[in-house]
């Protein structure tokens, strides 16, 4: 439903122009928005007015005019004045205030339309034929961006998101939860995921700035059919979980990225603790010291790399590979070779995985 401020910036601009009176009054007689006097309005007025089957009347030295809503009455509008340009001024204002109320529960319609649509809260052909109402277009190109917020219900972040996709009549921005912005954002023919992640930079960055919040962006892949934004949506929500736990470091994760990580997710807690016992028989990654996840996670940066990693970490190279051998002694696992370091650097990330999957308990 339309706001009272929304309604009261209305007749406060239609006051300006023409220097008569206004105010909107809903069916009890309430007042919603006025550029009049207090008290120059009887309430009972107003609801004998609204009884009444009359659309518009002189009552009160003012005209009275009834504001519908498909066929419902919705509020009531009043004009000071009894003169003819009184009136026709207030049949202006009652046409300005529908029109409002049509393009914004339009807007309110999209908005409920796109969050069941992400949900999966509606049959297939339901999509199709309130798509249509709606006036979406069906079959072009759209992905779905997912903007983490640091903050509960950011509304500034919100703005800001609007404020740049607000010309952009085809996208849509909207929230199914409190920390969480969607922007459904519908795509040229010719732009692909080069394009995409820069318009995901640009987000990030413009929040980072404008907004002074630190902020994560996920999006999954891009979709050419209106019944598969739900897809991108569960995509990009998968890769803002999985980025918490294996790219902490990235503030922009995309889902045709993930690689490993994706299928780590995807695994069952039982099967991954069933694979730690295989691999780990008694010291596991979890437990080594700050020293030793240190070194390993230089050594699996520089490529397995011995010499490299040392001159990194400012040790000699007798050091690292005495290390390196310490570590092979109590995980049975030689790093320095390419399958045991594999699975190394996998187990690794089940750790994180589990780690997370037990905090969500």
């Amino acid at each position: 439903m339309i706001s009272s401020q929304i309604l009261q910036n209305t007749i406060d601009e239609l006051h300006g122009i023409t220097r008569v009176d206004f105010a909107v009054m809903d069916t009890e007689g309430n007042e919603v928005a006025t550029t009049m006097q207090p008290d120059f309005i009887l309430p009972q007025a107003v609801v004998q007015f609204a009884d009444s089957p009359a659309d518009s009347q002189v009552v009160q030295d003012a005209h009275f005019f009834k504001i519908y809503d498909e066929k419902a009455l919705e509020f009531i509008l009043v004009s000071k004045g009894t003169a003819e340009d009184a009136y026709m001024l207030g049949r202006v204002a009652v046409s300005e205030i529908q029109n409002l109320i049509i393009a914004y529960k339009e807007r309110f319609d999209k908005n409920n339309f796109i969050q069941n649509l992400l949900l999966d809260n509606m049959l297939l052909i339901d999509i199709y034929n309130r798509a249509k109402k709606l006036h979406i277009d069906t079959e072009v190109r759209r992905i779905v961006y997912l903007i983490e917020t640091k903050y509960e219900k950011d509304n500034t972040a919100m703005e800001i998101v609007k404020g740049l996709f607000c010309s952009h009549t085809k996208d849509f921005i909207t929230a199914v939860d409190e920390q969480s912005i969607i922007l459904v954002q519908e795509l040229r023919e010719q732009d692909d995921y080069e394009e995409v992640e820069q318009t995901a930079k640009m987000l990030r960055d413009m929040l980072n700035t404008e907004a002074m919040s630190s902020v994560r962006i996920a999006y999954g892949t891009i979709v050419n059919e209106i019944r598969q934004v739900s897809r991108s949506y569960k995509e990009a929500k998968m890769a803002l979980d999985v980025g918490k736990i294996f790219y902490m470091e990235k503030s922009i994760i995309a889902y045709n990225t993930l690689g490993i990580g994706r299928l780590i997710y995807q695994l069952p807690v039982p099967l991954c603790q069933m694979f730690m016992k295989e691999v780990f028989t008694e010291t596991m990654p979890d437990s080594f010291d700050e020293e030793t996840l240190t070194t390993i996670s230089k050594f699996f940066e520089n490529n397995l790399n011995v010499s490299e990693t040392a001159r990194q970490l400012y040790i000699h190279r007798n050091t690292l590979v005495y290390r390196l051998e310490k570590l092979q002694k109590s995980t049975g696992l030689d790093i320095r070779k390419f399958d045991d370091a594999l699975t190394f650097k996998i187990a690794m990330m089940v750790v994180s995985y589990m780690k997370y999957m037990d905090q969500q308990i």
